[in-house]
């Protein structure tokens, strides 16, 4: 599996609860515009419409050798999953406000492009202060845990 672009953002701003993978309907230069890495998920959701799901604000630049068939870069793309998951993914996001958050493209080990889409809940200002302080005190143990065998 080899990861083309990640949503680092999407993981500071959402508890992610779950995650799930999907498929995306793609032109032909979003998929050369993607195999040379020109991608980027910053902003990124998906949201279910009419039965469907999407993708949007999605940003896959245009490809340098395309001709005036390219395609737009920030298209709502529709995503690929079974009618059931989408079904269940519509309960959750209606009845407990939960969001789907674009986590990352990659290509499987079959060629094949994938959204990792995860079902997240909103952190507010203090949860991420307290994440960071939770991280740094991690960080310290750690390197004093790293001192102490060094001294040994």
């Amino acid at each position: 599996m080899k990861v083309i672009c990640t949503n680092r953002k999407a993981r500071r701003d959402y508890e992610i609860l779950e995650t799930m993978e999907a498929g995306m309907v793609l032109r032909g230069t979003e998929v050369k515009s993607l195999r040379a890495g020109n991608a980027h998920l910053k902003d990124s959701y998906a949201a279910i419409e009419r039965g469907e799901l999407f993708l949007f604000n999605a940003h896959i630049s245009p490809y340098e050798q395309g001709n005036r068939f390219n395609h737009e870069p920030t298209r709502t793309r529709k995503l690929l999953m079974h009618a059931r998951e989408i079904k269940r993914l519509l309960g959750k996001v209606q009845e407990k406000g939960l969001t789907l958050v674009a986590l990352r493209f990659y290509f499987t080990d079959a060629g094949k492009i994938k959204v990792e889409l995860g079902l997240g809940k909103g952190k507010r200002s203090y949860d991420k202060r307290r994440a960071i302080a939770d991280r740094d005190a991690k960080r310290d143990m750690e390197r004093a845990r790293k001192e102490k065998d060094r001294e040994r």
